[in-house]
């Protein structure tokens, strides 16, 4: 009931139910240019009804992550003041540019892409999409660089006069490794999730035999883009595990729940441990595995929880250092199980469907439902990992996260708030979900203009696409 136990958990719910939006809107707004992109080099209507269709999804998805990110942001005046006014010089401005330029530069030409269609011409309507794809891009890039700043801390100093970590180098926050290895994995996982959500979605439509001619060709886009993505997925997480070892190498022995050192150290594929997570009680493992991720060797060394949480001490004083064991165990692996399951389920769909096939089962249909959900779990889950891992540091090495809290507010209040926006959230979950529901059961236009910007009709009316 205390203040700072209330306000992590408040942000932890604003933040994840947040996420849920934003690789999907970040993946399906690429394939949606892409769809619009064939139609205007092919003149195909099929793919015209298809951007129309998964468009509507995609905006859904994207009103839903502007409101609740806005919430998310006002949390660091609200209930984190001392967090940001000890890193705000930092923290505060890859955000600020985020907010200025990218989201500016999204919401700007995703506006004219919803009035334009019957007022611009279609090349130059398409690029209105395009840009505001990378616009979408440019975002995440700023926001991850500076939770790249939280993970691990550079171009600052600290000043002593005024109690605060000053930024002194704003190119090494921008550019620094972490960054730029942290970027490469979550778009590519957001394109995994993306290309799982209109794949899954075609693959529901066909089985039941509804617009055959357009969901064969968005299943095959949807599919494709989840397999290609899972390789980048895999590859980027290789790398960033590695820099992870290097960096936090508490957040790796505890994403393996491994105790004590080990050369070499093995992956485990089961864990079981006490209920607080102090040890474990059996273990299932692939010998070397550990080592082999963290170091790229079989002999690698991995050091333990308990002889990091002894060094830890000596280094920063007396506290614990220690995540929290079960919680990062288990969502380093729902991370790479939702992934793995959308992988699959994609091999197995374009194999059911080639040359022309038309699945029969109703259980093709029923699992394409969930293909979208395993890797936004998936997703989600990693970023529950990565965060918690984190802890108790709020900067790693910088500030613990008691430090950053709010001092003026109590327990009493941010329980009030957290309540409120749970109630919310879940309002705004139902919403969400009856909309898409509402807009998929409806399916895509049957009649659509195949031209419709008309330069000889100049007093035309405009209409609203969706």
């Amino acid at each position: 009931m205390d203040a700072l136990g209330l306000s992590q958990w408040q942000f932890g719910i604003t933040t994840v139910y947040h996420f849920l939006f934003v690789p999907i809107t970040i993946g399906t707004s690429f394939l949606v240019a892409g769809m619009q992109t064939a139609w205007v080099r092919t003149g195909n209507e099929k793919w015209l009804k298809a951007t129309k269709f998964f468009g509507k999804l995609f905006l859904i998805n994207f009103a839903m992550g502007v409101v609740t990110g806005i919430v998310q942001e006002f949390q660091f005046g609200m209930n984190w003041s001392d967090y940001s006014r000890f890193v705000g010089d930092i923290f505060g401005a890859p955000l600020a540019i985020e907010g200025l330029l990218a989201f500016f530069l999204e919401s700007t030409f995703l506006g004219l892409w919803i009035f334009g269609w019957d007022r611009l011409p279609k090349k130059l309507h398409l690029a209105t999409i395009w840009l505001a794809s990378v616009g979408t891009l440019l975002s995440a890039y700023f926001i991850l660089a500076a939770n790249s700043f939280m993970q691990h801390p550079v171009g600052y100093q600290y000043n002593p006069t005024t109690n605060r970590a000053e930024m002194v180098d704003f190119g090494a926050v921008l550019f620094q490794n972490t960054t730029l290895i942290t970027f490469a994995h979550v778009i590519s996982s957001c394109f995994l999730v993306g290309g799982a959500f209109v794949g899954g979605i075609s693959a529901w439509y066909l089985v039941r035999n509804r617009n055959p001619e357009i969901f064969r060709s968005t299943l095959k886009l949807g599919m494709i883009t989840t397999i290609v993505a899972f390789l980048f997925v895999g590859w980027s997480g290789d790398s960033q595990g590695v820099l992870m070892f290097k960096q936090q190498p508490m957040k790796m022995a505890a994403a393996e729940a491994l105790y004590n050192t080990a050369s070499p150290a093995p992956f485990s594929v089961l864990t079981v441990g006490t209920l607080d997570g102090s040890e474990p009680l059996f273990s299932l493992d692939i010998p070397g595995g550990l080592s082999l991720l963290a170091t790229h060797s079989f002999n690698g060394e991995v050091q333990g929880i308990n002889d990091l949480q002894e060094q830890y001490v000596q280094t920063y004083g007396p506290g614990d250092y220690k995540p929290n064991i079960p919680v990062t165990y288990w969502g380093f692996r729902l991370m790479i199980l939702g992934g793995g399951l959308a992988f699959l389920y994609a091999i197995y769909a374009l194999f059911a469907t080639r040359k022309g096939r038309t699945p029969k089962s109703k259980w093709f249909g029923r699992f394409a439902l969930l293909a979208p959900v395993a890797p936004l779990l998936g997703i989600s889950a990693g970023w529950i990992f990565t965060e918690m891992g984190r802890q108790p540091w709020i900067v790693f090495g910088l500030m613990k996260t008691e430090a950053g809290v709010s001092p003026g507010i109590s327990g009493g209040q941010v329980l009030a708030s957290v309540t409120i926006f749970t109630l919310l959230y879940a309002g705004l979950a139902i919403v969400e979900v009856g909309l898409l529901r509402r807009a998929v059961l409806l399916g895509p236009p049957e009649d659509v203009d195949p031209d419709p910007y008309q330069p000889d009709q100049p007093d035309r009316q405009l209409t609203v696409t969706y």
